[in-house]
């Protein structure tokens, strides 16, 4: 009995030991429960939510680039794309060589996958391969249980529907290098680009708007079951640029395989309605990345299709510059509009002989005849009387050797040579420098852009700048009216026989650019809207009294030796609205390679005016209204 009492207690003292084990147990359970479930709960969902749901970050589309009548010049398609997130994925490299069993990767393309992952935080998507076909795409989504981290997404690019047309204007973008995207961490997102020439350039940050978000649901091995939200970005703001497409189209065209540039102006407000460059290129290359091939083709063209000339196309300006030289020594007053000046043929100065293009001579001239017949004697006298620092003022006055308000980077000023300049070179200035200059010889390197934009000038009289930015958001931009521009504040007597004598040079008998002549209007009633221009020819090759002598022909030179052909104009002649100037590189002669062409991109541009259409005023011969 008590033996049965005894075993009884020690039944009794174990099951109470067992018993509160098991309470303390059931009570640490319990209280671990709740410190995971209450305590911790939101932390261990969000840990569960972040293994059910992968945020990503949107590339916002880019802002578009439209011409003046709201066509798309620089816009946006779709474009699927291989993303990594590193992450996701216990071995990287094993990850992208089966990937590279389904789309081959280079050895450049792992390198730059590699400095990516590097530069970026694991959870960034990183670019893999984008431009991806539909048969890629769906390969890549079967094989997603082997390729942990890889995912098929869907983004946009750069389009440039007109390609080369406007390469030079609108220019392109490329993907952001690691100066970039320190600037600015958006730029690390795959697919987004950044302006490197062009409009797509000055422009960059308005083009490019505010990245958003996107919330997936996704299974164990990584693939997307749902989207679960998303929070669009804001895209980038729409730029309308001043330039004409179809004005543009017809100028490339008709420049031909010439190596050539023209610009043509709203000579009221400074609006560029054409900037072509002849050679161009495709500006979508640079997107996709240009192959080497491509770039030696590119570097190695004498025509340099990458250069824009009509703002980074240096030229002397030849005669084209002679109404310059002429309102300078009108300032001056050391010549009348009715004197005249003698020209033999040529001007003997101290033991150098000056020619002029008309080997015996022109006889004598007043200064509408000597622009009118584009003699050099004329204007060697004028600019020995006025002196180069005048020349200089005048010319900077007229938008020449002065930095302009262009919006495009790369854009040069140019050179007008002074005195002041050479003395700095350490050489002197001698009264030749000053003769030749006359003629706009020598030392000036000037551009398309800057001759359009001293043809505006003279035909308004008014400061205007040429500008290519239209309106942003929707809303215009400055310079839209002509009183937005001050004057030049140069005498209107002055400007206007400059007006008279350009328009004798295309319309009066005997005038050096008679081709240039405008032809009439369809369907317009009244009479026909005229032009009033310059030719000029720019030797890029001295001359020497012994090729004169035996009878030098610069046609007969090769190609990169020939003269240079120009042309400047405004029309219509009474009423100027445009502007243009045109530089045909190794042309020969402005009357003949310029002229023709000037003619016929003016008539198209007053084609496109339905203003010029109507009925105009009868105006009497000389440019002056009855």
């Amino acid at each position: 009995m008590k033996r049965e009492i005894k075993r009884t207690g020690v039944f009794t003292r174990r099951a109470l030991i067992i018993g509160g084990a098991q309470i303390a147990a059931l009570g640490a359970l319990a209280a671990k429960l709740y410190q995971v479930q209450v305590v911790e709960g939101a932390r261990y969902a969000t840990m569960s939510d972040s293994n059910r749901i992968s945020a990503r970050l949107i590339a916002p589309p880019r802002g578009r680039l439209l011409d003046r009548n709201g066509a798309v010049v620089g816009g946006n398609r779709l474009n699927w794309r291989a993303l990594l997130v590193a992450e996701q994925t216990g071995d990287v490299g094993a990850t992208l060589d089966n990937l590279a069993r389904i789309v081959p990767l280079s050895d450049s393309e792992r390198a730059r996958i590699e400095r990516e992952l590097r530069r970026h935080r694991r959870f960034v998507p990183i670019m893999v391969r984008e431009f991806l076909t539909w048969e890629d795409m769906a390969r890549i989504e079967v094989a997603a249980p082997d390729l942990p981290g890889i995912l098929v997404d869907v983004g946009t690019t750069r389009q440039y529907p007109y390609g080369a047309t406007l390469a030079h204007v609108v220019g392109y973008v490329a993907p952001p290098n690691e100066a970039d995207v320190a600037d600015d961490p958006m730029l690390g997102l795959p697919g987004i680009r950044v302006g490197r020439a062009g409009m797509e350039r000055v422009h960059d940050q308005l083009l490019r708007g505010r990245a958003g978000a996107v919330q997936l649901e996704v299974n164990a091995v990584g693939r997307v079951i749902r989207e679960l939200d998303r929070q669009e970005g804001t895209q980038g703001q729409d730029v309308g640029l001043t330039i004409d497409l179809e004005l543009q189209k017809m100028v490339l065209d008709r420049l031909g395989d010439e190596s050539a540039s023209a610009v043509v102006m709203d000579a009221r407000n400074g609006e560029v309605l054409a900037m072509t460059t002849n050679p161009s290129f495709d500006p979508s290359l640079f997107n996709s990345g240009v192959s080497q091939a491509q770039w030696v083709a590119w570097t190695s063209n004498r025509r340099a299709p990458l250069i824009n000339k009509a703002v980074a196309g240096l030229y002397a300006p030849g005669s084209t510059f002679k109404m310059i030289v002429a309102l300078a020594g009108l300032e001056a007053r050391v010549v009348s509009p009715g004197e005249t000046v003698y020209c033999p043929g040529y001007l003997d100065f101290g033991d150098r002989r000056f020619h002029c293009w008309r080997k015996y001579g022109h006889g004598a001239m007043d200064m509408r005849a000597a622009v009118k017949n584009s003699c050099d004697c004329y204007f060697y006298e004028v600019a020995k009387r006025t002196g180069m620092d005048r020349i200089a003022a005048m010319s900077n006055r007229f938008g020449l050797g002065v930095k302009l308000d262009i919006e495009l980077p790369g854009a040069r000023s140019g050179l007008v040579p002074t005195r002041a300049w050479r003395i700095a070179q350490g050489k002197a200035w001698n009264i030749g420098d000053t003769i030749v200059a006359g003629i706009g010889q020598g030392f000036f390197q000037l551009t398309p852009l800057s001759l359009a934009t001293m043809t505006a000038r003279l035909a308004t009289g008014r400061q205007v700048q040429p500008h290519l930015t239209r309106s942003i958001a929707g809303t215009l931009q400055r310079g839209a009216r002509p009183d937005d521009w001050p004057s030049l504040g140069i005498a209107e007597r002055g400007l206007q026989a400059m007006r008279e004598a350009m328009w004798a040079v295309v319309n009066e008998q005997g005038g050096t650019a008679q081709v240039a002549r405008l032809p009439a209007i369809p369907g317009q009633v009244g009479p026909p809207v005229q032009m009033a221009g310059k030719t000029g020819s720019v030797q890029v090759r001295n001359v020497t009294r012994e090729q004169r002598e035996r009878g030098y022909k610069s046609e007969n030179l090769p190609w990169e030796y020939r003269p240079h052909a120009l042309f400047v104009g405004f029309a219509p002649h009474d009423a100027p609205r445009y502007a243009l100037a045109l530089v045909v590189e190794h042309g020969n002669a402005g009357s003949e390679a310029a002229a023709p062409v000037a003619r016929d991109i003016m008539a198209a541009t007053i084609a496109r005016d339905p203003i010029l259409r109507q009925d105009r005023p009868r105006v009497a011969e000389g440019g002056r209204t009855p």
